[in-house]
């Protein structure tokens, strides 16, 4: 898998940079519009959650609004990531047909490019984070260096997903419809809005095996709150995103054979 990635990586760079940029090309703000997005969000669910229903992290009363709006931006972004590559993945081979049907072309890096452009847009907003709290005179900590590293057993499970929605997408048309709403529940299944702590023990068994709920709380753990690097958890999501990483890729090129019948 890794080695068929480093040998298109010319190839898989180029349509990276073109579906980043060209997703907004002829826009007046271009690029902007990847900052803009998520930043837009932030300032719906800050005032639905802070003001309208006066919510404060973990029930601190004295938590200012810029304090409650770092932390949810800081899970926001996380999801953002993730739901754009599983929303992207149903559709990756059939809006590439010509892919499939022309040349011989290695239609599994289809699947690196909607997630490194993700990822790129990931970037951006955490960017846009860390320029936020630095504003805010948030303390940053140097648990921080150590996110990269969190992050892993997620993008393996997202590709492993991808592979197998985007062979999926090609023999069942509705499954984008379905993606879209399982991912607008992992939205609200994951402590996002809400510290996990907060939840009686039977709902937090149910959030751990939602597949952001640990970057999300490795990531704030890391950068807002200074705790240790959860290397346990870490360690069994990892085994658990290898498999399904390697499984996704096997049920991929298992089944692209009948994608030139079909699309």
């Amino acid at each position: 898998m890794l080695r068929g990635l480093v040998q298109h990586w010319d190839l898989l760079r180029d349509l990276v940079k073109r579906d980043f940029i060209g997703r907004y090309k002829g826009s007046v703000l271009g690029v902007a519009w990847s900052l803009l997005n998520p930043l837009l969000m932030l300032a719906i669910y800050t005032f639905v959650f802070s003001v309208a229903f006066k919510a404060r992290w973990g029930g601190h009363s004295d938590e200012s609004k810029v304090a409650f709006a770092i932390v949810l931006f800081s899970g926001i972004i996380v999801h953002t990531f993730f739901a754009e590559c599983l929303n992207r993945s149903p559709s990756l081979v059939t809006s590439h047909a010509n892919y499939v049907k022309k040349v011989v072309f290695p239609l599994e890096i289809l699947s690196w490019m909607a997630l490194l452009s993700a990822f790129l847009h990931f970037l951006v907003s955490f960017g846009a984070l860390l320029a936020f709290c630095i504003l805010s005179g948030t303390t940053l900590h140097i648990q921080a260096l150590l996110i990269p590293l969190a992050l892993i057993p997620l993008i393996l499970m997202t590709m492993g997903a991808s592979w197998i929605l985007a062979s999926l997408g090609v023999y069942l048309r509705d499954l984008s419809q379905v993606i879209g709403m399982l991912v607008t529940i992992t939205l609200f299944l994951a402590p996002i809005f809400y510290p996990i702590d907060s939840l009686p023990s039977a709902y937090k068994v149910v959030l751990q095996w939602n597949p952001i709920t640990l970057p999300v709380i490795q990531l704030r753990n890391l950068l807002l709150f200074g705790n240790p690097f959860q290397w346990y958890p870490w360690a069994v999501s990892l085994v658990f995103g290898l498999g399904i990483f390697q499984a996704g890729y096997w049920w991929f090129q298992k089944s692209r054979r009948g994608f030139a019948d079909v699309v």
